[in-house]
């Protein structure tokens, strides 16, 4: 029943930065797991951050360094910080959610989707 909106998508030059939102709507008051997850044409997603309801944060290696995720409960909204960008950062990126920690969930285990934004960066 969750709703994840995601917007925040664009297109910038190498070097540039981005801040990816993520709304969510119809979720269950609890513990949960929000996740970042980026696709490329002819590559499989993969995922970039992720953060949960006890604190947990965690960062994918090819983003490592250069994204900063971030939780603002106030207004049910997942964002992702992007700086440094490359062309290979090219994808559309998705929001995620599960209920449940970070620690427990792999891809497959997240059950909320939203439609993806398209960041594209050119060199």
């Amino acid at each position: 029943q969750a709703k994840l909106v995601e917007s925040g998508g664009g297109s910038v030059q190498s070097g540039g930065s981005l801040r990816l939102s993520c709304v969510a709507s119809g979720y269950n008051k609890g513990r949960y797991c929000m996740a970042w997850f980026r696709q490329a044409p002819g590559k499989e997603r993969e995922e970039v951050a992720r953060i949960d309801s006890v604190g947990f944060r965690g960062y994918a290696d090819s983003m490592k360094g250069r994204v900063t995720v971030s939780l603002d409960n106030a207004k049910n909204t997942l964002y992702l910080q992007m700086s440094s960008l490359k062309p290979e950062d090219t994808a559309i990126y998705y929001c995620a959610r599960e209920a449940d920690a970070c620690s427990s969930l792999r891809e497959v285990d997240f059950g909320y989707w939203g439609q993806g934004t398209q960041v594209t960066v050119s060199s």
